[in-house]
């Protein structure tokens, strides 16, 4: 399915978008939670993406997903919207866009362990496990009272949330190799994001979080984030993704999850007066080591090492991170 030829400026375009709109979210949602409740913007943000995206997908013909495959959609929506998106806009009260972004740059770290532990595909390698060591030391750097690596650190509850939002789309991207989810990857994404969204807007009703907010006291900065998120960050990062994965090579798209810490920290500071100081420098370069690691690596599992015994030629997978949109 990859086209031999496509034209060079739709390349360059979908990759600026993958590589640096995505990046660019982490400072839009901390504009906008300073404004308008973190549940709320979330689930504005994602019922209305959403909407749109599942729109598009009936209009190109994709089939409504099967009851088994809403139910499927429905837990993975929890977890990635409600519980990982939602501790994200939550944290960004309190956490710099740029850390927050890196913290949650460990996701590919945790799919590694989810796939140890859950779905037995992969075997811990010192290689793997080094890696894993290496970008917690990132995290610990960050959040690390020391007063010898300078600034102020990283408000602890704000980064353990983090930490378990990128458990739960770990969990969430492990889990859904195992459910019903619909075949089609554009019905499944845009059905998920619905979800995702309407959940959102029970949580925040849950929370009260509509009592007491007035739109006509939110500025123009944080409607324009919102429509930011919405536009840019949800419908044309999505789309862009999907036509990359279907014209590109997975390692080139996948270089995204390098990319995006990068562009938020350096928007972080030059856009919202984040401080960039060692601490934050040193914790950005642990991290992205460590993606850079585990995304490139060899996938190891005891059948292709008994395999490779045999045949000395074992076959190998390039692990893909997921999408984080």
């Amino acid at each position: 399915m990859h086209s031999a030829h496509p034209p060079r400026w739709k390349t360059l375009v979908a990759f600026a978008i993958i590589y640096f709109v995505w990046g660019s979210t982490f400072y839009a949602i901390r504009v906008g939670v300073h404004e308008v409740p973190p549940l709320l913007l979330a689930a504005v943000r994602f019922t209305i993406a959403g909407a749109v995206l599942f729109t598009w997908a009936l209009a190109q013909g994709e089939s409504l997903p099967r009851p088994r495959e809403w139910a499927a959609t429905t837990i993975v929506a929890v977890l990635i919207f409600v519980v990982d998106y939602g501790i994200l806009f939550w944290a960004e009260q309190r956490v710099p866009s740029g850390t927050a972004a890196v913290i949650l740059a460990t996701i590919p770290a945790f799919m590694a362990l989810c796939e140890i532990s859950l779905l037995r595909t992969e075997r811990l390698t010192l290689r793997l496990g080094s890696a894993l060591l290496i970008g917690l030391a990132g995290v610990m750097v960050l959040v690390d009272p020391a007063p010898g690596l300078g600034g102020a650190p990283v408000y602890t509850l704000g980064a353990a949330g983090l930490l378990l939002s990128a458990v739960a789309w770990s969990g969430a991207s492990v889990l859904s190799k195992r459910m019903p989810m619909p075949a089609s990857k554009v019905m499944s994404a845009a059905a998920q994001m619905l979800v995702g969204g309407l959940l959102l807007c029970v949580v925040a009703a849950a929370a009260g979080e509509e009592r007491g907010f007035h739109p006509g006291a939110v500025s123009t900065a944080a409607w324009l984030a919102l429509a930011y998120l919405i536009v840019a960050g949800s419908i044309f990062g999505f789309t862009a993704y999907t036509w990359l994965i279907h014209h590109q090579s997975p390692t080139k798209v996948g270089i995204y999850a390098y990319v995006n810490p990068v562009v938020a920290v350096v928007l972080g500071h030059f856009l919202g007066g984040e401080v960039l100081d060692a601490r934050t420098v040193m914790g950005t370069v642990l991290v992205i080591f460590s993606v850079i690691v585990i995304t490139t690596r060899r996938k190891t599992t005891a059948a292709s090492d008994a395999a490779a015994s045999r045949t000395r030629h074992p076959s190998v997978a390039a692990a893909q991170p997921d999408t984080k949109t």
